[in-house]
């Protein structure tokens, strides 16, 4: 077994909080430190998924990170924030993921932390930046595989749809490089092709019930086996999208539903419509 570096919560909190909140601030004081430090609400906080969501994310980055309005569509609540960072390529570099496995220096969260990354500003956004012992703690889950924290009785979990980037009735500001929907158990690979999803937009020029279909690819995603990635084959225009997730293969396509691993298809239908741009 490896040696987890830790640190105490209410340091990491605090500097990693601005660093998710692209340095919005509420809830912390001029020193970048939480409102509630010494309330009792301390830790040892360790470079485990589990342990960074619950001391970091859902208390303090969800004030930026949630909701339709979430920076980059990268919403840090406990439902979405591991299908939509791990393995997930950045809006702002394509060629990068958030957190690629592993690889810390390539993991885009790391190089904006670190200040070296191509596009935008070193992150906490205006600092005060994350001290090299606080980004180390980060590096090291990583670097350990950033693995999903053990979830006790997830194979009895029905199979259905748990989080998804865009989420219903989101409006983008630009396409996304990848759309993103996480399953509460893991997919069978096996059953993965076009049928099981269906992107297509909806024109402004266009007469109602006739949406054009969007070229799109699906895969598993290849680090988080609970999560489907659809590619669309060109950036999106501006307008008004339905994707379509099925339990049993779109009606004109060939293909099996999509099934967990561990068998059983997903117990339903998802639409999920958004916009990019001001819509149509």
């Amino acid at each position: 077994m490896h040696t987890r570096r830790t640190l105490r919560a209410s340091t990491i909190v605090a500097t990693l909080a601005l660093a998710a909140c692209a340095g919005n601030g509420q809830g912390l004081d001029s020193n970048g430190r939480p409102i509630s430090e010494g309330s009792g609400g301390g830790g040892t906080l360790t470079a485990d998924f589990q342990s960074i969501q619950d001391q970091v994310f859902t208390p303090i980055c969800t004030v930026c990170h949630a909701g339709a309005n979430a920076p980059q569509g990268l919403r840090l609540d406990s439902v979405n924030s591991y299908d939509l960072l791990v393995g997930v390529r950045s809006n702002e570099v394509s060629s990068l993921q958030r957190v690629k496995p592993g690889d810390p220096d390539h993991s885009y969260v790391i190089q904006k932390l670190e200040g070296h990354a191509a596009v935008g500003a070193r992150m906490p956004f205006g600092g005060p930046y994350l001290d090299q012992a606080t980004i180390d703690v980060i590096r090291q889950w990583i670097t350990d595989g950033a693995l999903r924290s053990p979830t006790a009785g997830v194979a009895k979990t029905a199979f259905s749809v748990s989080a998804s980037a865009p989420a219903p009735g989101d409006v983008l500001a630009e396409s996304p490089a990848d759309l993103v929907i996480g399953f509460s158990r893991e997919l069978d690979r096996t059953r993965i092709d076009p049928s099981v999803a269906q992107l297509e937009r909806i024109a402004a020029e266009a007469t109602p019930g006739t949406p054009q279909r969007v070229p799109a690819d699906v895969a598993v995603n290849a680090d988080n086996p609970l999560a489907l990635i659809v590619t669309p084959q060109a950036p999106l225009e501006p307008g008004r999208y339905v994707l379509r997730i099925t339990s049993s293969g779109i009606a004109d396509l060939s293909g099996a539903p999509l099934a967990a691993a561990t068998g059983g298809a997903v117990n339903d239908s998802t639409v999920i419509v958004f916009s990019v741009g001001a819509g149509p």
